[in-house]
């Protein structure tokens, strides 16, 4: 059995699949993670645990990979398509196309221009809070 110092938090688990930390629970809950209990009862997985879901993620495409949701803090990510985009002055307005729903965004003009967004592209609205932040899911064509 490993030591609890080669195991991971549930809280770190979900860091590195880049899943809330209440989808760590709920697999762990309904046995889609097998975890090791503390003295105290608390869950801990090993890294070996997690290597399914992170060789499962690393075949799907860039945009449908949580890959990304790993390299920005953030967890609160909506994937969609870009329907408008309106620039006046130093601000743009960018609406997103996510599920049934639009997603604003104001940011700056030279965001836009930097991410060469355009009308139809994939991007992701960032939300923190009460801002809500673009990033570009595709390449520049």
């Amino acid at each position: 059995m490993p030591t609890t110092r080669q195991l991971l938090t549930p809280r770190e688990a979900s860091r590195m699949l880049g899943v809330s930390y209440p989808t760590i629970k709920q697999w762990i809950l309904n046995g889609k993670l097998k975890t090791v209990q503390t003295p105290g009862g608390h869950h801990r997985l090993s890294e070996a645990a997690l290597k399914p879901f992170l060789t499962k993620d690393q075949m799907k495409p860039a945009a449908e990979s949580r890959q990304r949701y790993r390299r920005v803090s953030g967890r609160n990510q909506l994937a969609g398509k870009v329907v408008s985009i309106q620039i006046e002055g130093l601000l743009a307005e960018v609406v997103l196309s996510i599920g049934d729903a639009h997603v604003t965004a104001i940011i700056t003009a030279s965001a836009v221009r930097e991410l060469q967004l355009k009308k139809g592209d994939l991007a992701a609205a960032l939300i923190k809070s009460t801002d809500v932040m673009i990033e570009r899911l595709d390449d520049p064509s």
